[in-house]
């Protein structure tokens, strides 16, 4: 049985509430390019990048886009999104994630970043929670978007610590299905119907430690 040595955390619906943003951006493109866009679609583009989220919203309008136009509508998605988070601070930070990272800290574990988003960093820095985290990857760093585990192993190997030693948590199908195919423990965060997989799934970090969380995966071990 692996001993448990760090943690990886998704950013966005995980660690901080900045997933309504990126609803809020897409929405607003998709209505532009003249395509429905709900919160069923939404789910579906959680974890991922931004040219996969591109290339789903087009599918289910049936429409085509030169390599020209998707760059473009990627840049104005980007800028929307930006100017919804600039107004970000510590209340953004999600219910019981500073103590738990804290007491994470406090335990000796190592703790990264395994984010598809680009504004990552940015996002750390307002919320005050960069401090915390011994490696940030994010989409930045990674050339592969999730379910493939590219951002996890980078993170793996920037904590100097063997997958399976380490859980990633994480609140979207892809991101699970990502750790899971990287060797890693994994938790999800949200809704066990959309995290199908998933070794513990909770509503959040507000009502748990990290000794609870190893010490239950220990038990299914």
């Amino acid at each position: 049985m692996a001993t448990i040595r760090g943690f990886i955390f998704d950013l966005d619906g995980v660690l901080v509430d900045t997933a309504r943003y990126h609803f809020q951006a897409w929405q607003r493109l998709a209505g532009e390019i003249g395509i429905k866009f709900t919160e069923k679609e939404n789910e579906q583009l959680k974890g991922i990048g931004r040219r996969e989220s591109i290339e789903k919203i087009l599918g289910w309008g049936q429409k085509q886009a030169s390599e020209e136009q998707i760059e473009a509508w990627m840049h104005q998605k980007n800028l929307w999104y930006l100017e919804l988070i600039e107004t970000m601070d510590e209340d953004e930070v999600l219910p019981g994630v500073r103590s738990f990272l804290e007491r994470a800290a406090q335990s000796g574990l190592k703790i990264a970043l395994g984010s598809a988003s680009r504004n990552a960093p940015k996002i750390l820095d307002k919320v005050k929670l960069t401090p915390y985290f011994d490696a940030i990857i994010d989409g930045n760093a990674t050339t592969r978007s999730k379910p493939d585990p590219q951002v996890f192993l980078l993170g793996a190997e920037a904590l100097k610590i063997a997958p399976e030693k380490l859980v990633v948590f994480e609140d979207a199908q892809a991101g699970i299905e990502a750790a899971l195919a990287g060797s890693f423990r994994c938790i999800g965060i949200g809704e066990a119907k959309n995290l199908k997989g998933a070794e513990i799934v909770l509503p959040g970090l507000q009502n748990t430690t990290p000794s609870k969380i190893i010490n239950q995966l220990n038990f299914n071990n």
